[in-house]
């Protein structure tokens, strides 16, 4: 990947590594999880627009967003309700509903998981 990179674009950086590898910068897919987290669903959806306009398709979102968020720093009550999630959401893309519809559901899910455990908390 490394020397794909350096014969595609003159120098190394980890833009673009990640272009070559054709998956969703990790730093955006944190952002994410990161509103959804605050249960902003808005500023979610137009992080997931950047990303879609880019290309990616619905399997690399989900792949990307599952891989950050196993590593995340979210409350482990949280973060199980997000895997859950996320992959009953990767079950369905791989069924064939490889839609932008698809994430931005998972996105809603993912701030009601969040909003719900904030109430909880109360």
């Amino acid at each position: 990947n490394l020397q794909s990179t350096v014969a595609g674009f003159g120098q190394i950086s980890a833009q673009n590594v990640y272009k070559v590898v054709d998956q969703p910068h990790p730093v955006v897919m944190q952002k994410i999880l990161d509103t959804c987290v605050k249960g902003d669903l808005v500023e979610s959806i137009k992080l997931l627009e950047s990303v879609w306009i880019q290309g990616y398709s619905a399997i690399d979102i989900v792949g990307t967003l599952f891989r950050v968020a196993k590593t995340s720093e979210i409350h482990p009550r949280i973060l199980l309700g997000f895997i859950k999630e996320i992959g009953f959401t990767h079950m369905r893309i791989s069924d064939g509903l490889d839609t932008k519809v698809q994430i931005t559901g998972l996105l809603s899910k993912l701030c009601r998981v969040a909003l719900d455990h904030a109430s909880k908390s109360n």
